[in-house]
């Protein structure tokens, strides 16, 4: 060990670039989101090299002084924050002085800066040296431009990091792509070797015109199948679109989250929308969202990390719940809008109407009044039982079928399907036809095909039936309020560290209300006494180890809800409709009306969607009618 002297300012200067400045892609952000911080209306980068060989980003913001030029490339200088009370609350994307001295200290370093009240601009060249930079005059308009050249010129062992000119290009474009979403009323243009690759016009819609924006820079893939989001509560503000499990991705490319503007990664915001997504979504797929929270700069910590990706909330556990049960509700919903609690059950639907020419039979009139989807509320049970309807409607066709086709058409040549009634054969049809219409007919024993108001639905009916199954049977589950326990008949023996024995006793209130009874046995030893009923012949020290572990990261667990859910899954699975099972058209408009009343009924259990719709524009155009 040598003497403790101070480090050389050009050291501490690298030191500090390295962690700031990862690559080239570092730089673009932060010299963007000074542009933003200064109020840039249209912000254009250039790059060379993929920002290797030089990057130049210029704006129209509001420009810095001559006088304060030296203090830019200066450690730890900054106009945003003079306190401990700005730094609490703080409300800019960069306030901590570091970006531009680091970029100074590993590449050549140009500030062109000109105030809208100055008649001409100054620049300032840098490299890092003890030296004060001298400034010039120098033509400009109003607003800043910073031009960095030779990154890693003087730190050739960083520079050998760097991946491909088409690799680091691939960075910078994301990340331009992710500021752009975020700041949808000001233009974005990225240029590479004096090619156009972004041209994000600026938007002056009174919407912020982000789903312009959305459309420009995800698709337009994306946002048809984007679901918007608008929740406000406890002083918290979620907003944005949430793609339907159907659009899910093979790895985490389409998720944005911004707080405040501000772009971050954080666990806790990653496992909330993960949470939120777990009953719809395949595990092996990643959810698609552009999602923004508002809240009370106070109320979080953006000074955590250097490179400002992640944020402390102080109410972490007020934020997760918030994000989780927002997202919840808006999955729930769909894409057709959520029941109100007052809406009648399904058991008080109207049968369809029957034309007068039609003559039913005493079996297929009992037919339609047993609907394949009742049940019997509060019993596992009754979610079996439905076979007997089906067995019965196979009955009913079979009778009407040997006594001849229900009302003949001289066109349809004994076709059953030509005499299934619809809501215009009745006179006293509905004035308004619901979200997924009305039943025609089955095909391939498979798939429901009925018409909606504008257009045609397309329903896998063993898909769809198994959501309804499935939903019905967690609310069975949980219909008391509370988790039904199964007392042990021997009680199971876990050996704890200290620590976690104590967890146990702190959190001895969210396990019972989770199922779970656990006792102390001594300080390093806890008995588990009680499982829930849902779970009986799981491995109890298993679960209470899982528990454990979701408990320390997360400060709760959803593991006993997760298993249920799975066993809930797999009886739903079985208890629904199967293939080429023949269907009355009640039946199939019970099964329309039950995913209408159902939530997440827009897809099933693995994240596959139970429906779709072909509108009356897509099917003119698939004939091209009109043309």
């Amino acid at each position: 060990m040598t003497q403790i002297r101070l480090l050389p300012p050009q050291l501490i200067h690298q030191i500090a670039a390295g962690e700031v400045i990862e690559r080239p892609a570092s730089i673009v952000k932060e010299l963007v989101e000074n542009s933003l911080d200064a109020g840039a209306n249209q912000i254009e980068v250039r790059l060379e090299r993929g920002g290797l060989k030089r990057i130049l980003v210029r704006d129209d913001g509001c420009g810095i002084a001559a006088e304060e030029l030296p203090l830019a490339v200066s450690p730890h200088a900054t106009s945003k924050i003079a306190s401990l009370a700005d730094l609490e609350s703080v409300a800019t994307l960069g306030f901590r002085g570091e970006a531009l001295p680091s970029m100074a200290s590993v590449a050549h370093l140009r500030i062109v800066s000109r105030p809208a009240d100055c008649a001409h601009g100054f620049a300032l060249t840098a490299d890092g040296s003890d030296t004060t930079p001298p400034v010039q005059p120098a033509p400009h308009g109003p607003g800043t431009s910073v031009e960095v050249q030779d990154l890693f010129f003087n730190t050739p062992a960083r520079r050998k990091f760097l991946r491909t000119e088409k690799t680091e290009l691939g960075h910078i474009e994301q990340l331009i792509r992710r500021l752009a979403l975020a700041h949808a009323r000001v233009g974005f243009q990225l240029e590479h070797n004096g090619r156009s690759v972004l041209d994000l016009r600026a938007s002056a819609t009174t919407d912020g015109g982000l789903p312009q924006r959305l459309e420009k820079t995800l698709g337009t893939e994306f946002l048809n199948a984007a679901l918007q989001l608008d929740e406000q509560a406890v002083g918290l503000r979620l907003f944005g679109w949430v793609a339907q499990p159907a659009f899910s991705r093979a790895q985490g490319d389409r998720q944005f989250f911004f707080v405040n503007g501000r772009m971050i990664r954080d666990k806790l915001v990653t496992h909330a929308v993960r949470q939120a997504y777990q009953d719809v979504l395949h595990h092996s797929r990643h959810p698609a969202y552009v999602l923004f929270l508002e809240l009370d700069p106070r109320q979080v910590d953006v000074n955590v990390h250097p490179a400002k990706h992640e944020v402390r909330f102080r109410e972490s556990r007020q934020v997760h719940d918030f994000i989780f049960r927002a997202l919840n509700r808006r999955l729930a919903g769909g894409v057709m809008a959520t029941p109100p609690p007052d809406s009648k059950p399904l058991e008080s639907t109207p049968p369809e109407p029957t034309p007068p020419t039609q003559r039913p039979t005493a079996s297929s009139t009992n037919t339609q009044q047993s609907l394949p989807l009742r049940e019997s509320p509060g019993t596992y049970a009754a979610h079996f039982a439905w076979q007997q309807p089906w067995s019965m409607a196979e009955q009913a066709l079979a009778e009407r079928t040997e006594a001849g086709p229900i009302n003949p058409s001289p066109s349809a040549g004994g076709d059953e399907t030509a005499a299934i009634p619809t809501a215009e054969a009745a006179g006293d049809a509905p004035a308004e036809i619901p979200p997924l219409g009305f039943a025609l007919a089955q095909l391939n024993g498979t798939f429901v095909l009925a018409q909606a108001a504008d257009g045609l639905i397309i329903v896998d009916m063993h898909a769809a039936h198994e959501r309804v199954c499935y939903e019905r049977l967690k609310a069975a589950w949980q219909s008391d309020g509370q988790v039904r326990r199964q007392p042990l008949l021997i009680p199971v023996a876990v050996r704890l560290s200290r620590a976690e024995a104590d967890r146990l006793d702190a959190h001895q209130l969210d396990l019972q209300a989770l199922g779970v009874v656990v006792s102390r046995l001594g300080e390093e030893q806890v008995a588990v006494r009680e499982i829930p009923a849902m779970l009986q012949g799981a491995d109890a020290e298993q679960l209470l180890r899982d528990l454990l572990s979701d408990l320390n990261e997360h400060g709760q667990s959803a593991r006993i809800q997760h298993q249920a859910n799975h066993l809930l899954a797999t009886m739903a699975c079985h208890g629904s409709v199967r293939a080429n099972r023949r269907l009355t058209v009640t039946e199939m408009n019970a099964l329309l009306r039950a995913m209408e009343a159902t939530e997440r009924a827009d897809q099933c259990n693995h994240g596959r969607p139970t429906w779709v719709k072909l509108s009356d524009q897509e099917l003119d155009r698939l004939f091209l009618r009109g043309r």
